[in-house]
């Protein structure tokens, strides 16, 4: 099976309406994520890190960064968890230029929520925010899903753009079955 990225909604001029209604409020929620899913979480929330490197990022991402193909970026991806039960996959890109000076501390958050600290910084600066559907074969997808028993037709998520000091950052978000609807 050829894995492909999937195309923004946007570009495809499909909406968020497209979303089922309990996810449409996640998907444009302003607020900090991490706070939204702690209020939620009536157990214990926690980060599980899967993965976290310099790495390509994929061509869209790149595209939308601005930053030029073949440069690294450190890439975090991690579960949002309430209880052991993954309700969010989320994909960090930090271009390497963006972790200089104070916000080198990105680079060390270990298991700590990245929201935690964006959103505690008078500087952030929600740039753009797109809609995006997973779907099986999609490069993405099986990372996602991976170890949650969840194979579902269409997970869908955002792509924030960040400026944090003046300097880029992409954080991607996909709601994963199981999470409870947002309640504004």
């Amino acid at each position: 099976m050829r894995l492909v990225e999937s195309p923004w909604l946007y570009r495809c001029r499909m909406d968020v309406s497209a979303a089922p209604s309990e996810i449409r409020n996640w998907l444009l929620d302003p607020a900090s994520l991490t706070g939204r899913l702690r209020a939620v979480c009536a157990g214990r929330f926690n980060v599980e890190v899967l993965a976290q490197r310099w790495s390509l990022p994929r061509s869209c991402e790149a595209l939308e960064l601005g930053v030029p193909p073949g440069r690294y970026g450190l890439v975090r991806q991690v579960y949002l968890r309430c209880d052991r039960q993954a309700w969010v996959f989320a994909r960090t890109i930090i271009p390497a230029a963006t972790l200089r000076g104070p916000e080198r501390r990105l680079a060390h958050l270990k298991a700590r929520p990245l929201g935690g600290v964006l959103f505690t910084n008078s500087t952030l600066k929600r740039v753009r925010v797109t809609i995006e559907r997973l779907v099986p074969g999609d490069s993405l997808y099986a990372t996602a899903t991976r170890g949650t028993g969840y194979s579902p037709q269409v997970i869908w998520g955002r792509r924030s753009l960040f400026l944090i000091n003046g300097k880029v950052l992409m954080v991607s978000e996909y709601f994963l079955p199981g999470i409870p609807p947002c309640k504004r």
